[in-house]
């Protein structure tokens, strides 16, 4: 019994152990960075002290007050959220597709998709640039849609086929009987039930288009049509870093993303738990 309760003891607190770990794992980095951005500037350089010595508020008064920076903010949430209507739309009916119906070189089709989202994005911007280039889309909203949208597809299109396979078989039937067409049983039926999914697909490609860097810098030249990740990377300056305004400007454009997630916590967790529920 005493051994028992010693190899009980022991894990509980291993699991106490690997929770405080894990938290200061995830939070260390964004709390560390809460610290550099309410740190006055000529403190930012010393260690210790570890904590500012008092608040200050001008890195963020900067960042706010910056016309490019609120540019940025705007042109982050046109392209993510386009991105994810998009990659939906095309995703959606493409997995559909592939759910119910029955067609040649089906299994070919998927195994392509899948191919394609292993590619590295590194690997392509060069003829991607040229090609973007030459059709005069370059530092525009829809050089980074197009192909954000494109290695989001993937993605959108494995997770949605696996919900959407998931939906009974008897419910799509029964409504065949009744006269419904393919495109109303995707409407009406498949979406509808498979919504916990698509607010999961949806909210992660946002999460994709919000923080990608590379063909945003690429694609890219002027504020115009520039996105936080660039203009973050843009801070700093010929003889200093400003490494306040910095941290300051990260943690406001992270702020939009806690809070997505926070709004759509229930059908985040629904839509992450529903894989593992066979009906």
């Amino acid at each position: 019994m005493n051994k028992f309760r010693l190899k009980k003891r022991t894990s509980d607190l291993l699991l106490i152990f690997l929770t405080l770990l894990s938290v200061c794992w995830l939070s260390g980095p964004y709390l560390w960075q809460i610290i550099t951005s309410l740190k006055p500037t000529a403190q930012l350089a010393q260690l210790p002290p570890l904590l500012p010595s008092k608040i200050d508020w001008s890195h963020y008064q900067v960042v706010l007050q910056n016309a490019d920076f609120q540019r940025f903010i705007l042109n982050s949430f046109v392209v993510a959220s386009l991105t994810s209507l998009l990659a939906f739309a095309a995703g959606s009916l493409a997995s559909f597709a592939t759910a119910y119906f029955n067609f040649k070189k089906k299994a070919l089709f998927l195994s392509s998709i899948l191919a394609i989202s292993m590619f590295p994005p590194i690997a392509i911007v060069s003829p991607l640039f040229l090609m973007i280039k030459a059709v005069h889309l370059r530092d525009t909203y829809l050089a980074l849609i197009l192909p954000y949208s494109s290695f989001a597809l993937p993605f959108m299109v494995w997770t949605l086929h696996n919900f959407f396979r998931q939906v009974p078989f008897e419910i799509l039937e029964s409504a065949r009987i009744d006269g419904c067409s393919s495109l109303q049983l995707y409407r009406k039926i498949v979406l509808p039930l498979s919504r916990p999914a698509i607010f999961t697909t949806s909210i992660l490609v946002f999460i994709f288009a919000w923080n990608e860097f590379v063909f945003a810098l690429t694609f890219t030249a002027t504020p115009k049509a520039q996105t936080i990740p660039v203009g973050i990377a843009l801070f700093p300056g010929i003889y200093e870093i400003p490494w306040g305004d910095i941290a300051a400007a990260s943690i406001v454009v992270t702020l939009p993303l806690i809070i997505l997630v926070f709004i759509f916590e229930k059908q985040i967790i629904s839509g992450l738990v529903a894989g593992s529920v066979k009906y």
